[in-house]
């Protein structure tokens, strides 16, 4: 969300822990901006892989796994390749979305509680 694009799930309680499906922002024309011409240009330029929208979200949504050996690092990866390529592409969004993240990450730490403890003493 810190790109100001869309997630594919209404309700965050029901987000998944294996994949998360963003949706392309529209365009003035009031189309999606293309799934898979932007999906090509991250396999292009970081040699990664993003799984495309099925069926009637084919073309406007593209997918992110993260599932098996995917820990905080391999995500921080990920979502870098995925907001450069959006800029490569053309793609409107919002710049932090890697920076949202790492917040996050660093704040959700196992020893981060144990450091804002130090803190307060």
């Amino acid at each position: 969300r810190g790109w100001g694009l869309e997630i594919l799930c209404a309700n965050p309680a029901e987000y998944s822990n294996t994949l998360t499906a963003v949706v392309m922002p529209k365009d003035a024309q009031g189309k999606h901006h293309d799934a898979d011409a932007f999906r090509k240009v991250v396999l292009e330029n970081f040699n990664m892989s993003l799984g495309q929208g099925l069926s009637k979200l084919s073309g406007w949504v593209f997918r992110i796994g993260h599932l098996g050996d995917f820990n905080d690092l391999t995500l921080a990866g990920t979502l870098a390749g995925v907001e450069m390529g959006l800029a490569l592409a053309g793609v409107p969004h919002r710049a932090g979305g890697v920076q949202a993240a790492l917040d996050y990450l660093r704040e959700t730490a196992p020893g981060a509680r144990r450091s804002q403890q130090r803190k307060v003493a």
